[in-house]
């Protein structure tokens, strides 16, 4: 999946699956935006935008439905047990 860093501007990092055509956006405030059915063209164009934000405001905020995103910040085996959390109480 490519992805590409960005190290100013609000958006922060774009990921983007070819596959399922999807393109998370990740913004400077920690938050995820996932849009759905975005051609390649699109991805690449903004990955070479002098300004992202900008170019995601005119061609990608309202032309493309919203979607869940593909990455998350939650722990990968899901959330931990009470017990780990607290100890066991045997």
């Amino acid at each position: 999946m490519p992805t590409k860093i960005f190290t100013s501007g609000r958006i922060r990092k774009a990921d983007y699956n070819p596959t399922s055509r999807q393109l998370d956006l990740h913004w400077e405030n920690k938050s995820v935006v996932a849009y759905k059915h975005v051609p390649e063209e699109v991805y690449r164009r903004l990955c070479s935008a002098p300004n992202p934000a900008t170019y995601w405001e005119d061609r990608i905020a309202d032309e493309y439905p919203k979607g869940t995103p593909m990455t998350s910040n939650a722990d990968p085996a899901g959330a931990r047990k009470l017990s780990d959390l607290f100890g066991n109480d045997d």
